[in-house]
């Protein structure tokens, strides 16, 4: 990404942007979790950035760090090739179990089953998400097997809860 369409994003969302940084190409902002729809909303529509297309969405498990949990997105102008990583650090609640943050399904479709992804496997939840349910892991599977402190011999058999399904 031209360090001019960094700049830009930077300019469009001003304190929502709480730190930004580059390495080897990679052009990322750091925003407040709270904002992402308008953070999204904002890079998909500017006429200049055109960051149109959503490559990825995941997150990543900080396990001991405060806040424990960042959603993370790549974006990419089909116009004119300009790459943007979003990050958005979730702020812990109470005990930090249950991390949550508005879904971005309604500005792209793909958003959907990569936020159905990161439920599944990091028990993070999508606010407004129009079906979040398992998409990897079985129904009966109990939490979230990609957070750190999952354990690793933990043993779960595949069964229905009610035979009648």
């Amino acid at each position: 990404m031209s360090s001019a369409a960094l700049e830009r994003a930077k300019d469009l969302l001003g304190p929502i942007v709480l730190s930004s940084h580059a390495y080897r190409g990679d052009e990322t902002i750091v925003v407040d979790a709270k904002k992402i729809l308008e953070v999204m909303r904002t890079l998909r529509d500017d006429a200049t950035l055109q960051l149109n297309f959503l490559v990825d969405l995941t997150a990543v498990d900080y396990l001991g760090r405060e806040p424990r949990f960042e959603v993370v997105y790549h974006l990419r102008s089909m116009l004119s090739g300009d790459r943007l990583r979003v990050k958005a650090p979730l702020a812990d609640l109470e005990d930090g179990s249950n991390p949550i943050i508005d879904s971005i399904a309604e500005l792209w479709a793909t958003a959907n089953w990569f936020e159905r992804e990161v439920w599944d496997l990091y028990g993070i939840k999508f606010a407004n998400h129009p079906d979040l349910r398992r998409i990897l892991m079985y129904e009966e599977f109990v939490g979230h097997p990609l957070r750190k402190d999952y354990p690793k011999e933990k043993r779960q058999p595949l069964v229905r809860r009610d035979p009648n399904e």
